[in-house]
């Protein structure tokens, strides 16, 4: 009995002390999608609609190496600007966690964008973009996949420009472009 509850008491312990509070781009993204100052997107792969036959083998392998992309995007204005550079510091410290490593940044302090990468070089599990502009608020992209590198990335641009983007996927950013 006594060793029952000893084992249970070291249980309890071990999942308690082995969760993680720190924070984390998605949990970031789940405890945001559903406010009323956020626009949360997840994006398929299908968005591209693009022609499969017509892809060479580097273009397939790209395509194959992307599972879905997750954006948020807060909406800025004027009556919001305190609460914008809060979640903007928030994101950005997130950002900060050496397991994203910042390919790229663009633009200054107040308004710009950065590209960030987890995982090695040959086996890249996710891209994040982050673009913040103080009049129109800021997105986060997460582009994920499985044995991504920045060939694929720079193929699956390629792809982008012969898709026929399907805008239905992406109806719900039409609100933050306004």
């Amino acid at each position: 009995m006594k060793a029952t509850i000893f084992t249970l008491a070291l249980a309890a312990l071990l999942t308690l002390g082995s969760c993680n509070s720190e924070p984390t781009l998605q949990k970031y993204f789940v405890e945001n999608s559903e406010k009323k100052e956020f626009i949360s997107l997840d994006v398929s792969p299908t968005i591209l609609n693009v022609d499969k036959t017509k892809l060479s083998a580097a273009q397939t392998e790209a395509l194959n190496s992307f599972d879905k992309m997750n954006i948020l995007a807060f909406k800025a204005d004027k009556t919001n600007q305190a609460e914008f550079e809060t979640e903007r510091t928030k994101v950005k410290a997130i950002l900060k966690d050496p397991k994203y490593q910042e390919l790229m940044k663009i633009g200054s302090g107040k308004d710009g964008a950065s590209v960030s990468y987890v995982g090695s070089d040959d086996n890249i599990k996710e891209f994040v973009i982050f673009a913040n502009r103080k009049e129109n608020g800021f997105a986060v992209v997460r582009v994920l996949g499985e044995n991504m590198n920045p060939n694929n990335i720079m193929t699956l641009m390629s792809v982008l420009q012969q898709s026929k983007i399907d805008m239905e996927q992406l109806k719900p950013l039409q609100q933050l472009v306004k």
